[in-house]
C-alpha cells in the first residue's frame, strides 16, 4: 500500500511536468523519498516520506525577436509581484499595460531595482507609433532612447533545494531559509525567452514504467489477500 501510495504521486508529478510542457520558465519535478526514524511509546518505527523537487536545469532559450521578451543565462530568476507577495520566476514573456507598466502574463508586475518598472514615454510613444529605441542590456539595464530608466532585478537564491514551487512558473523563497542574492553571473537576452525544461519522451517513459510498477505491487497486494483467505478458511475447519 505505501509503495502504490509513493507510485501515485510519483505519477502526479509525471502528469503536471506534461501539463506544463509549454509553460515558459518552467522547471519540471521530481519525486524524492526520505526515510524517517522515530521513536513512539518506547519502540523504533521507520517510515517513508515524499515530497517533490525541482529540477533547475536549463531549458532552451528560443529566439522571438520581441521587445519584451528577456530570457536569463545562467542561475539567477526574474522578480516578479502579484497580490502583494513576491514571487522568483524563469519566464521572461513581458508586456506593457496601458499605464507603461511592465508586466508578466499573469499580470503580476515586473521587479527592478527600485521597485516596479514603470516605463511611461515608451508606452506613450508606441502608442503614438512615434520611432523609440528601447534596449535591455545584459545586465538588466533598461534604456529607453539611450536614457537609462531602470534595471530588471535578478537574484540568485543560496539555497534553491528550500524554493517552495508554485502552479507552474512561480517559486515562493521563503525568508526563514533561503536569500537572495543579486545574480552577477547571469545574463539576459532581449529577444529570447526560456522554454519550460521537461522532456517529453522521458516523461513518458517514466509514466509507464510507473503505471508497470504500480500494477505489479496491485498484484502482489492481491496475492496477498488470497492467501491470507485461504488461510483464514483452512483454519476455520479445524
Amino acid at each position: 500500500m505505501q509503495a502504490m501510495q509513493m507510485l501515485q504521486r510519483a505519477q502526479e508529478i509525471t502528469a503536471n511536468n506534461l501539463a506544463n510542457i509549454n509553460t515558459a520558465g518552467f522547471k519540471s519535478g521530481k519525486m524524492f523519498q526520505t526515510m524517517l526514524t522515530e521513536e513512539i511509546d518506547g519502540e523504533m518505527f521507520t517510515s517513508v516520506r515524499t515530497g517533490s523537487q525541482p529540477v533547475m536545469a536549463q531549458g532552451v532559450l528560443e529566439q522571438t525577436g520581441g521587445k519584451f521578451d528577456f530570457g536569463i543565462n545562467g542561475k539567477g530568476f526574474f522578480v516578479v509581484e502579484e497580490n502583494g507577495t513576491e514571487y522568483l520566476t524563469r519566464s521572461g514573456r513581458f508586456m506593457l499595460d496601458g499605464n507603461g507598466n511592465l508586466r508578466n502574463e499573469r499580470g503580476a508586475q515586473v521587479m527592478g531595482q527600485d521597485g516596479p518598472i514603470a516605463l511611461p514615454e515608451l508606452n506613450q510613444a508606441l502608442g503614438e507609433n512615434r520611432e523609440v529605441k528601447f534596449e535591455v542590456g545584459t545586465d538588466g539595464t533598461i534604456r529607453v532612447n539611450d536614457r537609462v530608466r531602470d534595471r530588471l532585478r535578478i537574484v540568485e537564491p543560496d539555497n534553491v533545494a528550500a524554493l517552495q514551487q508554485q502552479a507552474g512558473m512561480y517559486f515562493f523563497a521563503d525568508e526563514e531559509k533561503v536569500t537572495l542574492n543579486e545574480s552577477e553571473n547571469s545574463t539576459v537576452m532581449q529577444g529570447y525567452f526560456e522554454k519550460s525544461n521537461v522532456n517529453a519522451l522521458e516523461e513518458m517513459v517514466d509514466m509507464m514504467q510507473t503505471m508497470q510498477m504500480f500494477e505489479s505491487a496491485q498484484r502482489a497486494m492481491r496475492t496477498a489477500d488470497e492467501m491470507l483467505s485461504q488461510a483464514t478458511t483452512k483454519l476455520g475447519q479445524y
